[in-house]
């Protein structure tokens, strides 16, 4: 077992993906993307999550974005590879290429489409921790997946997995929020969404999990990472209150259409590399890209990033 895991803390911020102008795949400009997130306070990143169009990629690009990432954030700042595949040998597979590259760790989802059993996501997550050395998280997003990992699952696999170090959690169920925290007694970090929808991020602190896995900060990272510092005295949860509510129209704008569309829109009108999404996902409609430039304007983020 590798003897330095990464444990998440604080704004985990799930990257997008960016294309260039055919739709080929941008390395350069993922490159830029990771200096921006280290340059401005995020701890740890994400790539290929559900935010870097996982689907829409060959798996050649998956193993070509882990050979040059691995390496290009070694020493920059920590990287988690999404690995998820539809089955456990390929997913197996992935893992192993992504700890042979450098990764600081993966992220495991369940497989999509074919929701598998409460026992049957226990095997499948236990054979994939114990095929790798790196750290592994959870990624609990049944919006997507259709699937929801009970907390007992999570459980058992924590105290079964010493490298399962991360439950991310995509829900609006705070209840299980607290069965995770509870159960695993704090050795498992917690981290949740920043879905204004879910609302997770306030109750997921105040329960004593440890920040954000988030989509906002691709666009306000300073932002993010202050918003999402695990609560250790009361300072810190009255700055992160009066931060949230100052934050929301951001996070709204986020997710105001399906993921990445908006977000990869607001990364694009901020100046940095993102394209478009690859069909069959759409643009944002004018009126919402409109209203996306006149909030970036209201936060005044072009020249607070010097992107402008």
């Amino acid at each position: 077992m590798c003897e330095e895991l990464i444990y998440p803390e604080g704004s985990w911020v799930a990257l997008i993906t960016p294309f260039g102008p055919k739709g080929e795949l941008d390395l350069e400009g993922l490159k830029t993307l990771v200096d921006f997130q280290a340059a401005n306070g995020t701890s740890l990143l994400l790539i290929m999550g559900s935010t870097g169009e996982p689907m829409a990629l060959t798996l050649d690009e998956k193993k070509r974005i882990m050979r040059e990432l691995g390496a290009y954030c070694e020493g920059k700042i920590p990287v988690f590879f999404g690995v998820g595949q539809g089955s456990t040998e390929l997913t197996i597979e992935l893992a192993r290429y992504a700890q042979d590259s450098g990764a600081s760790g993966i992220v495991v989802v369940p497989p999509a489409y074919i929701t598998p059993p409460q026992e049957a996501l226990y095997e499948y997550f236990k054979a994939v921790c114990r095929s790798v050395d790196i750290s592994v998280a959870l990624y609990n997003n049944p919006a997507r997946v259709v699937v929801n990992i009970d907390p007992s699952i999570i459980v058992r696999l924590a105290d079964e997995c010493p490298n399962l170090v991360a439950d991310k959690e995509a829900q609006p169920n705070v209840g299980q929020l607290a069965s995770v925290v509870e159960g695993t007694r704090g050795r498992l970090r917690v981290l949740c969404c920043d879905s204004p929808v879910y609302s997770l991020i306030l109750p997921t602190l105040a329960l004593g999990g440890h920040g954000t896995a988030n989509v906002t900060g691709n666009v306000a990272p300073r932002e993010m990472a202050e918003l999402s510092r695990p609560w250790r005295c009361w300072e810190d949860v009255r700055r992160c209150r009066e931060l949230y509510f100052e934050l929301i129209p951001l996070l709204e704008a986020a997710y105001s259409a399906p993921n990445p569309v908006a977000i990869k829109a607001m990364v694009r009108l901020l100046g940095l590399p993102a394209g478009h999404c690859r069909a069959p996902l759409p643009d944002v409609p004018p009126d919402i890209l409109k209203a996306m430039e006149a909030l970036i304007e209201r936060f005044d983020l072009k020249r607070k990033y010097g992107t402008g």
